[in-house]
Order: structure tokens, then C-alpha cells, then sequence
């Protein structure tokens, strides 16, 4: 996937948060910034993107989004209800109307047969509005995986936005 449909993609994101006067926050797992890399590689994206979370340990994602313990324990850092609590975390932490958050396994090691290489859970809390999550399962290296986990999100963002009309 080359870098310019992420940035395509970042554009219509960056786009459609500022027609709506939102702000963005996002809490990143396995791709390790990368949302944030692409939004901020857009001029003037200070105006919708608030900040990004790199929340890569349990630790941190306890400490800077407030996911529970029970929920690590229960469900495992790679859960749709561990992405929904790093999503509101990300809100609560932030100035941000809308948050994104995404947890998986990038591999090439790290995979199970429940949990397998590919398998991304992904979250998108908005303020007063229903968290939504999905889990999808990508083909490919690490970079690839990674790189097709941020294009989802971004379009899921986009999606999620074109609700607020």
C-alpha cells in the first residue's frame, strides 16, 4: 500500500473533521503511530487532530487511557473491549470530540490460533454517541498488516463522521 493513499486518506479524514468543527484523538497499539504520522503529515492538521496515545505495553495503556486490569486479564490487550476502553481513554484524555483507537498483532510472531497474525481490533468513541468496534483479520509482513490497519482506521473515522451531517 504506498504512502500516497494513506495521505489521500488522511486528507479526506483531516477534511471531514474540519467541516464538522471536531477534533481528533487517537490511541495507537500495533501501529505504533502511525494514524497520528499520517494526519500530521497533512498541512494544517493542528486544527482537527488534538494528539495521539502510543500505548504499546499493558502498562501504558493502564496508565494513559485508564484500561482496566480486569479487562487485560479477561480479554487480552488484543480485544474489541480492550480498543473500546483505550478509545473513551483516549477522549477523556484529550480535547477531542472523536477518538480511534487500535490494538492487534502485527507479528511475525506473537499470533495463536484464537489470536492469529493479522487479527486488529479497532475501536471509534465519539462524545455521546455509541462506541462502535470491529475486529479484522489482514494479510501480509508486518509493515503491510500495520499500514492496512491505519487505512481501516482512517476510513472508519471517515465513515463514523459522515453520521454527524
Amino acid at each position: 500500500m504506498a504512502d500516497d493513499k494513506l495521505h489521500t486518506l488522511a486528507t479526506q479524514l483531516g477534511t471531514a473533521l474540519k467541516a464538522r468543527g471536531l477534533q481528533l484523538a487517537m490511541a495507537e497499539s500495533c501501529t505504533g503511530g502511525m494514524v497520528a504520522q499520517a494526519v500530521t503529515s497533512i498541512s494544517g492538521s493542528s486544527i482537527w487532530f488534538d494528539r495521539g496515545f502510543v500505548t504499546y505495553s499493558n502498562t501504558s495503556k493502564q496508565e494513559m487511557l485508564g484500561v482496566s486490569n480486569q479487562t487485560l486479564t479477561q480479554f487480552g490487550a488484543v480485544s474489541e473491549q480492550t480498543a473500546v476502553e483505550m478509545a473513551i481513554g483516549a477522549l477523556k484524555n484529550s480535547r477531542a470530540q472523536i477518538a480511534g483507537s487500535i490494538t492487534g498483532i502485527a507479528g511475525p510472531d506473537g499470533g495463536t490460533s484464537e489470536k492469529p497474525v493479522g487479527m486488529v481490533c479497532f475501536a471509534c468513541s465519539a462524545l455521546a454517541n455509541a462506541t462502535l468496534t470491529t475486529t479484522q483479520y489482514f494479510q501480509g509482513n508486518r509493515e503491510q498488516i500495520r499500514r492496512r490497519a491505519t487505512a481501516f482506521m482512517m476510513t472508519m473515522l471517515i465513515e463514523r463522521l459522515n453520521e454527524f451531517k
